[in-house]
């Protein structure tokens, strides 16, 4: 977004209130962006949400009243103004896809905001610069809805309580006030805006960044940002195919202090094991907790703190692949199809199955299926 100007002067109050307010949400965002790089520890969500509050902060500059025509020196705040709707849309993912990583095109799109007003600012002419520039505003706004719906298409499913409480605050706010703040551009216009309106998005600013700086220092990170990045290990061997379901390391996934259940993670390692409940179609964790007679947010707490898991689809997963192996390894079911199997072991069709197989095992499953054949000829 561009620097804006009112067009007129409003009262001397307001002027001096915009900017208090202003610069009372830039030194928070500050305080949220130090914090949170200094537990970011290499991940992505991590130096992401720093980033995206440094950027934040720029747009408090960038959206103020002031000259149209920033000075040269400006071009760092720009870039990190207009660019922000980008690292907003990466930071979603990040934060609430636990098997998202970041690309090389990725960067292509945070410069495709960026080259716009940087090219105006440096003085590079555009014979049909207002339609890049509602080109520009309106790929932000879309990027906002992206990552509104990145939030809530995985909201059901996240068992990390501070990532659930997190996550809807956040991610609604901002991205309706980026929406809110571009369309109100594109309908008055970016040198039309009134005073009453700076001070309206100064206020939003800074209430959005005192309330994300006190859940901040409520929240547990190393939870919320999930496991720290750690150097890659040693190649595993072989999978067994009889081998139980693999779980990530509790300590990481689930730091907190209360312990789970002992005799609800038993029920549900014999509803898994023995009932093989995992396949039944349209299993989610409302169902699960309807079944066994518990309020959803004991349940998400049992399977994150106890199980270590940071997200309910994973924890089927890692039931619906462990079933799945032993089908294909089994010399008796070597006629069965690949799809069979699969929707055999819940999943709903072949193409997550064959994705969710990959990532886990390093081979498709006609690749394991072939592996297991060999061993047990040799």
């Amino acid at each position: 977004m561009l620097i804006t100007s009112p067009t007129m002067g409003g009262p001397g109050i307001l002027v001096t209130l915009d900017i208090a307010l202003r610069g009372a949400g830039i030194a928070l965002l500050l305080i949220v962006a130090t914090a949170t790089l200094r537990r970011a520890q290499g991940r992505p969500a991590g130096w992401l949400g720093a980033l995206l509050a440094v950027g934040a902060a720029a747009y408090a500059v960038c959206s103020s009243p002031g000259p149209h025509d920033p000075p040269v020196w400006f071009a760092p705040v720009l870039m990190l103004c207009t660019g922000n709707a980008a690292i907003f849309w990466l930071f979603a993912q990040a934060m609430f896809d636990d098997s998202f990583r970041l690309r090389p095109w990725h960067a292509l799109v945070w410069l495709s905001l960026v080259v716009w007003p940087l090219a105006h600012l440096l003085g590079a002419g555009f014979t049909a610069h207002w339609l890049l520039g509602v080109l520009v505003r309106g790929a932000v706004i879309l990027l906002a809805l992206l990552a509104l719906a990145q939030t809530v298409s995985g909201w059901g499913s996240d068992l990390v309580e501070g990532r659930r409480r997190l996550r809807l605050f956040i991610l609604i706010a901002v991205a309706l006030h980026i929406a809110a703040t571009v369309t109100a551009e594109l309908v008055i216009g970016p040198g039309q805006v009134p005073m009453s309106l700076h001070l309206l998005n100064s206020g939003a600013l800074a209430a959005i960044a005192a309330i994300v700086a006190l859940l901040l220092l409520q929240a547990d990170l190393d939870s919320v940002l999930g496991p720290a990045a750690v150097a890659p290990a040693a190649e595993a061997p072989s999978p067994s195919p009889h081998s139980p379901p693999s779980r990530p390391p509790i300590a990481e996934a689930a730091p907190e202090n209360e312990p789970a259940d002992p005799s609800l993670l038993a029920t549900l390692e014999r509803l898994m094991s023995v009932d093989r409940l995992y396949r039944q179609e349209g299993l989610t964790i409302g169902v699960l907790a309807g079944r066994l007679g518990l309020p959803e947010y004991r349940l998400r707490r049992a399977i994150n703190r106890g199980l270590g898991y940071r997200n309910f689809n994973e924890y089927l997963n890692r039931h619906r692949l462990a079933d799945a192996k032993q089908a294909l390894a089994d010399p008796s079911q070597a006629a069965v199809p690949v799809l069979t199997i699969a929707l055999d072991s819940g999943f709903q069709s072949l193409g997550p199955f064959n994705r969710a197989f990959k990532a886990d095992t390093g081979m498709t499953p006609t690749e394991y299926r072939k592996a297991a054949e060999g061993r047990d000829g040799s």
